[in-house]
């Protein structure tokens, strides 16, 4: 898998995930950045407070660390599929 489809797959996921109940469309510029981290960042607890803080930082209200866990660890798991880790 290339990085632009483990980046699409990402970005589905992402968009499916609505920690505000606000619609998928609203996310589209913390969909950005945690994929722009999901790049760089191999841990899942390092990738799940990161989520935490990009859409901390835009919606002021915080996520529980446990769910942020659960999004990384599927984010991570696209990341090694795509990079033939698993």
């Amino acid at each position: 898998m290339q990085t632009i489809e483990m980046n699409k797959k990402a970005i589905m996921l992402l968009e499916e995930w609505d920690p505000f109940n606000v619609g998928r469309k609203a996310y589209e510029l913390e969909i950005a950045d945690v994929i722009a981290e999901l790049q760089v960042l191999d841990h899942p607890t390092d990738l799940a407070k990161r989520i935490r803080e990009i859409y901390e930082k835009t919606y002021e209200v915080w996520i529980p660390l446990e769910k942020c866990m659960q999004i990384a660890y599927k984010l991570l798991a696209i990341k090694y599929e795509a990079k033939c880790i698993v």
